[in-house]
């Protein structure tokens, strides 16, 4: 992006967010003569990252840059009082939603649990669904299956087992398990 098109950029994404960016800065440092200070920092380097890459969300971004400027003050500080580390309550402040990075891993997870979950035997999947996803209790699965109270209790936490484990990372057992499990319910079923 060109010097005039990260102008243009600037006088019409970012110093409208001028009123948020002060009211953030204000709630989060105790120097109020640094206000102005951080705010004008943080548009030097929003502008100078603008140059490179012009980012797709522009009030996240806004209060990230300052959020390291705050950070890197208090690191450069000799002696950082009790009172200032309790206002760091806000190091976990939320950009008004997941980052790239978190959206990604969340849909790995999802895509993990329901391979995991098409892994279980088909009664122990529905079981497992009408317990843990439509939030039937166990009296109303085992009525509606005709088993009982008991079978439900025991497939609900033999599913929930397989897919604690597979949301632990541990592929591999989830399969044999699973395929383990089949295999002495057909034993079972057979006899």
């Amino acid at each position: 992006m060109g010097g005039h098109q990260v102008d243009n950029w600037f006088m019409q994404e970012v110093l409208p967010l001028e009123g948020a960016l002060t009211r953030f800065l204000q709630r989060h440092w105790r120097q109020s003569a640094d206000i102005a200070d951080l705010r004008q920092e943080t548009y030097a380097r929003a502008y100078e990252a603008a140059l490179r890459e012009r980012p797709e969300r522009i009030k996240p971004f806004l209060f990230q840059i300052a959020r390291n400027l705050m950070i890197d003050r208090v690191r450069r500080q000799s002696v950082v009082s009790l009172e200032t580390m309790a206002d760091f309550d806000w190091l976990n402040v939320s950009d008004d939603g997941p980052s790239l990075e978190r959206h990604i891993a969340a849909r790995q997870q999802l895509r993990l649990l329901q391979r995991a979950l098409d892994e279980l035997p088909p009664r122990c999947r529905q079981i497992v669904v009408m317990r843990k996803v439509d939030g039937l209790s166990q009296k109303e699965v085992a009525a509606r299956m005709g088993i009982a109270v008991e079978t439900v209790e025991n497939q609900v936490a033999k599913g929930m087992r397989v897919l604690a484990q597979a949301m632990g990372g541990r592929r591999g057992t989830v399969t044999s398990q699973a395929r383990r499990y089949n295999f002495f319910r057909k034993l079972r079923d057979v006899r």
